[in-house]
């Protein structure tokens, strides 16, 4: 399915719906929630700063409210969700961290797979009896250089590197959107589970603690090659609004996926691995304590 001129304006109208968009003060977050609000939603904007949030949702306007979510710390992840009431059309799991250097989330996990997968599992699994439509996870084309090795979850034997951390919880993001996808229709619910990825954007995403010239760079690399985060996000919106198989993958039809218009993309075959998928559930649901939310 493509739809090469699909733009935000063409969303259904979501007035009397709540979003839940991860990450929503800034990037393609932040042009994620902006949208909603545009298309009437009421987004709840999850950000680990509220006051970053804050001003966020004063540029989003609408219907919005700030909640605050670090997805690095379980305890923020359980506070988030048992304060929760009421229903969520869309939950979207787009907040991440990408190639930083080694460190640790509270809990003790490798910090990209522990705050890009295991937080966004543990948060969606806590959520589901409240989500009514749509999951949507960000995933990144990087998924590709990705390798889930099950005896070395943590890099210790093989040596961390962040790009090979990054493409590693980008690959489990898709192959927790395949198995979430299996074990929803296996429950009978009408919830559809799928992926995203925005191309190139021009963010904040992995320049953290960067040498100042090498940011410097990314940005004006950005300013002339990226995408706006407004467009960068059409992917996501179309993820979460249209009519889509379960499990799809959408991202940018431009060259080598980095820009256009959203349309269902393929994904690698590690990707695609149904066991991986269940053996990763599995293990994530050990580390996390937090098991399937429909069960």
């Amino acid at each position: 399915m493509s739809s090469p001129h699909w733009t935000a304006d063409a969303m259904p109208a979501l007035d009397g719906r709540t979003v839940v968009v991860t990450g929503a003060n800034s990037g393609v977050g932040f042009g994620t929630a902006a949208a909603f609000a545009r298309a009437g939603a009421h987004v709840v904007l999850a950000v680990r700063n509220p006051d970053r949030g804050a001003e966020a949702a004063r540029r989003i306007g609408g219907s919005n409210e700030i909640r605050r979510l670090d997805l690095a710390d379980s305890a923020s992840i359980r506070d988030f969700a048992e304060s929760w009431s009421g229903d969520i059309s869309i939950l979207v799991n787009n907040a991440g961290v990408a190639m930083v250097p080694e460190s640790r989330t509270r809990d003790g996990f490798e910090m990209q797979f522990g705050t890009n997968h295991l937080g966004h599992f543990a948060l969606t699994n806590r959520l589901l009896p409240h989500i009514t439509d749509r999951v949507v996870t960000l995933a990144s084309g990087a998924h590709r250089v990705g390798r889930i090795d099950f005896d070395d979850l943590d890099l210790h034997k093989s040596g961390y590197h962040p790009i090979k951390a990054y493409g590693r919880s980008k690959l489990a993001n898709l192959l927790f959107t395949l198995e979430l996808e299996r074990r929803l229709r296996q429950a009978g619910s009408d919830i559809r589970s799928t992926a995203a990825h925005p191309g190139y954007a021009a963010t904040e995403l992995g320049t953290a603690g960067r040498n100042k010239y090498l940011v410097g760079l990314v940005h004006l690399a950005g300013r002339y090659l990226a995408q706006p985060p407004e467009k960068a996000a059409l992917p996501t919106l179309f993820a979460a609004t249209q009519d889509l198989p379960g499990a799809s993958y959408v991202g940018p039809d431009g060259r080598n996926e980095l820009h256009g218009y959203p349309t269902l993309v393929g994904r690698s075959a590690r990707a695609s691995d149904v066991e991986t998928a269940r053996r990763l559930w599995d293990v994530s649901e050990e580390l996390t304590g937090v098991r399937f939310g429909l069960s």
